[in-house]
């Protein structure tokens, strides 16, 4: 387990291109329910440099003093045991947050946690040695070449990241601590994939390659020479930019709560998800996240088609059922091909309400007319009860 040094960490903001994995980054910066994100791209790409500058983009959180786990004082039912404990005593501080690496040769106990069966038995008490999970609380959790992780520890990563618990039980003893993370996942494809179960647990996945632009590749070059050079100068230089992004996700995550989805746009999710061939709800209830937390981070309120459309390329690239052998992408014309679906599925609804709504005013009519016709004959009547007759019948 290694964490960030306190050495000058490349600017986020002066990473050229790969804005899918940036963008990737900072939606699960705003909304870590999205459920991590994972990257897929060969060999220098910017992968790792990216996640690092994030954490290092990002503001300090509030912490208990002296909590292992780094407890947010403002939400005391996320507290653990010994926060608990000490409600009437617990300090604030301030700590930045960082980046927690996972090592591929990580064991279990190494990665949960581990405790001390014979104190519990002899003393009676839980004495717990934590684990990455517990230094990763409120923190990202980064884990390069997940593909060549154990399957049984990333099955328990994922676990972990949708309950924001770790549960470690061990011979009947069992303790319970706040783990809540951003994850992030890295890999190259060429040494192969993940299980389709452990994909479909990713919220997000950003497929990136090496850029072929000449003048793109010269600009890479000349950026990272200048950062070895003079790193303070050139953090510096991008501190204004850095602040701006930071900004934004602050703003966004204040707004996120008030973001609301038509049931027009929530139609279209449903249908792009369903044409991708999408197995399960996790992808579509994964879509409608994103595009309300992209909408807040255009610091909008209300999700628009072309958020979905968005978010659709980071939820469907790891999602797709594929033929073997398939290298199918869900592309933008696929995706106008299911909002077009989506749209006249929409019109046609409305189209069937408005004349539901025409028929049953049709109806109503002639009964006003009849209340007006009745209404009019009583008046001229001192008679409680009056019965109308039509000239035709034999009794008027």
């Amino acid at each position: 387990m290694s964490k960030t040094h306190n050495r000058q960490i490349y600017p986020f903001s002066a990473i050229v291109g790969q804005d899918i994995m940036k963008t990737a980054l900072i939606l699960n910066a705003i909304n870590p329910s999205i459920g991590g994100v994972l990257i897929k791209g060969e060999r220098g790409t910017a992968k790792s440099t990216a996640v690092r500058s994030l954490a290092a983009l990002l503001p300090e959180n509030k912490v208990v003093l002296g909590c292992t786990f780094g407890c947010d004082p403002e939400k005391p039912e996320d507290f653990c045991e010994e926060c608990r404990k000490n409600l009437i005593n617990l300090r604030t501080a301030e700590r930045k947050m960082t980046v927690v690496e996972l090592p591929v040769s990580a064991t279990e106990d190494m990665v949960v946690g581990s405790l001390d069966i014979s104190s519990a038995i002899k003393e009676g008490e839980k004495k717990f040695e934590p684990g990455i999970l517990a230094a990763a609380h409120r923190n990202i959790l980064y884990v390069d070449e997940v593909n060549l992780l154990n399957d049984h520890i990333v099955d328990l990563l994922l676990d972990v990241a949708a309950m924001g618990l770790n549960i470690i039980e061990r011979e009947g003893v069992s303790y319970t601590h706040p783990s809540s993370f951003i994850l992030v996942g890295t890999m190259n494809p060429e040494e192969g994939d993940l299980r389709p179960q452990l994909l479909d647990r990713f919220g997000l996945c950003a497929v990136i390659e090496g850029i072929a632009d000449a003048d793109t590749r010269l600009e890479i070059i000349k950026r990272r020479m200048d950062f070895e050079n003079d790193p303070k100068g050139f953090t510096a230089k991008w501190a204004a930019a850095d602040k701006k992004i930071a900004d934004k996700i602050l703003a966004a995550k204040d707004l996120l709560p008030d973001v609301v989805i038509p049931d027009d746009m929530l139609r279209i999710a449903v249908q792009i998800c369903t044409d991708a061939g999408v197995d399960g709800h996790r992808g579509d209830i994964t879509l409608v996240k994103t595009a309300k937390t992209l909408c807040a981070y255009k610091l909008r309120t209300e999700v628009t088609e072309d958020d979905i459309k968005e978010a659709a390329k980071l939820v469907l690239a790891h999602r797709m059922r594929k033929t073997p052998f398939s290298n199918e992408q869900y592309d933008d014309k696929k995706i106008d091909e299911s909002i077009e679906k989506a749209k006249n599925h929409n019109k046609s609804e409305q189209k069937e309400n408005d004349s539901e709504t025409t028929r049953k005013e049709t109806q109503n009519e002639p009964q006003d007319n009849a209340g007006e016709q009745k209404q009019s004959s009583g008046s001229g009547s001192d008679s409680s009860e009056t019965k109308l007759f039509k000239a035709s019948d034999p009794f008027a």
